[in-house]
């Protein structure tokens, strides 16, 4: 006769509600500075990219196309305006890790603090089920996940 084995109970450790408060503050706390460098990386980028429109604009009325040295001087332009999609990648990584520490700071609140007896469940975010969109480690090589 074969008896059913009872799992036994995950491991668990235990901490101090002050510990994991002053933790999940800390994730938040670090999850608005990102969403603050998101926002100075935006503006920087914004105001790069209208500083390269008009040296491009100002360039053509310059001189006739057909010169040389405003040729190759616009054609970098326009390579430096590609390389600006560093803004993007930089966007998606921000974005991406403040998920995950928003996830992880609602969810160990929500692990080690019970809720009062009037207080309605809180609803967490899912952990992203993907690693970061952006695998790029330098601005000549990687891949860029498009939205």
């Amino acid at each position: 006769m074969h008896t059913p084995q009872t799992m036994p109970p995950p491991p668990s450790v235990s901490m101090p509600v002050a510990l994991v408060a002053d933790v999940q503050d800390a994730l938040l706390m670090v999850m608005t500075d990102l969403q603050r460098l998101e926002g100075l990386l935006d503006h920087a980028t914004a105001n790069l990219l209208d500083r390269f429109n008009r040296a491009d604009a100002a360039l053509g009325q310059l001189e006739s196309p057909q010169n040389a040295e405003l040729l190759r001087i616009r054609q970098n332009l326009n390579q430096a305006v590609t390389e600006l999609q560093f803004h993007d990648m930089a966007t998606q990584l921000l974005v991406h890790t403040g998920q995950v520490l928003k996830s992880c700071a609602w969810r160990l609140g929500a692990e080690v603090i019970d809720a009062e007896e009037d207080e309605v469940p809180l609803q967490l975010d899912p952990m992203p089920g993907r690693p970061s969109p952006v695998t790029q480690n330098e601005m000549d090589a990687g891949s860029i996940e498009l939205f």
